[in-house]
């Protein structure tokens, strides 16, 4: 069976994973971004609790993804639970080193001003600090949603759900005959998907940042 016919014949499935495997990934970095930027809040005024927040959640990239899952297996189970878990922890470094550098690099002279004209520090930080940090936040989820993608596939491991489930199939069966079109076919809606997710970022960026930040940035 070519590969064509291959996509044809599998089509619903494929689609239906393609839409469970980018849920995953969406839902996770969602987490991600409360828990990142909450953290990046509570510690980009301290230089040694940013560097300890950064150093612990690039410890966790070292971990291999079969080792984390499978640490995480017998605590929350086979399935959604412990992809979520890992796809969230995994997704973390990048958000809360933005989040960090976003909050860090604004002029103090803005905040002094804010509060100047009577803003008190929860409104300075929501109203001025996060908003002037969107860029450099928006980019730690673009990279960390790249990331997510290729390791989300690993949680077939662990009977979660998306592409990953072909890759494995295909896998386990080499040798057979549409072994490499279910490699293939996982591995091309993962690229398909994260070319697409790019582009919201790309949309969503031009959005949400002002001309004025966007020109700033460049």
């Amino acid at each position: 069976m070519g590969f064509g016919e291959y996509l044809r014949a599998h089509l619903a499935n494929l689609l239906l994973d393609s839409y469970q495997h980018a849920s995953a990934v969406v839902q996770s970095i969602v987490l991600a971004t409360v828990i990142g930027v909450l953290i990046g809040v509570l510690v980009y005024r301290g230089p040694i609790g940013s560097a300890v927040a950064t150093a612990l959640t690039s410890a966790i990239l070292t971990i291999p993804s079969f080792a984390l899952i499978g640490v995480l297996i017998p605590v929350l189970g086979l399935g959604v639970k412990p992809t979520i878990t890992a796809l969230v922890l995994y997704a973390l470094l990048p958000i809360v080193r933005n989040t960090i550098v976003g909050l860090d690099n604004i002029d103090p002279a803005i905040t002094s001003a804010a509060q100047g004209i009577g803003m008190n520090r929860s409104r300075v930080l929501s109203q001025i600090e996060l908003r002037l940090a969107w860029p450099s936040i928006l980019a730690g989820m673009r990279v960390s949603t790249q990331m997510l993608m290729g390791i989300a596939a690993i949680a077939a491991y662990a009977k979660g759900p998306g592409l990953g489930v072909h890759i494995f199939s295909g896998l386990s069966q080499i040798g057979s005959a549409n072994a490499i079109n279910n490699v293939a076919a996982g591995t091309l809606g993962i690229i398909v998907l994260a070319l697409v997710l790019d582009a919201i970022y790309v949309l969503i960026g031009r959005l949400t940042i002002s001309r004025g930040i966007r020109g700033n940035d460049s």
